[in-house]
């Protein structure tokens, strides 16, 4: 690792590409890139419509009685 010197300003600090923010002492956290991710297929969205429909009743439900 190189050292820096002890006197005098900071290094400058660059953004590493799918990388964590840089440190404020100009050294980089490497990070594996964010996979890509697919769009939902349409049967995951049926599902969470039907999850939504049926929480929203039992909480109509609630409140009614």
């Amino acid at each position: 690792m190189r050292e820096r010197p002890s006197d005098g300003p900071l290094p400058p600090a660059y953004p590493v590409a799918g990388g964590r923010p840089p440190q404020p002492d100009g050294d980089r956290v490497p990070c594996p890139p964010r996979p890509v991710r697919a769009p939902l297929p349409r049967r995951q969205y049926l599902y969470g419509i039907v999850i939504a429909v049926v929480v929203l009743l039992l909480f109509v439900l609630g409140v009614v009685r």
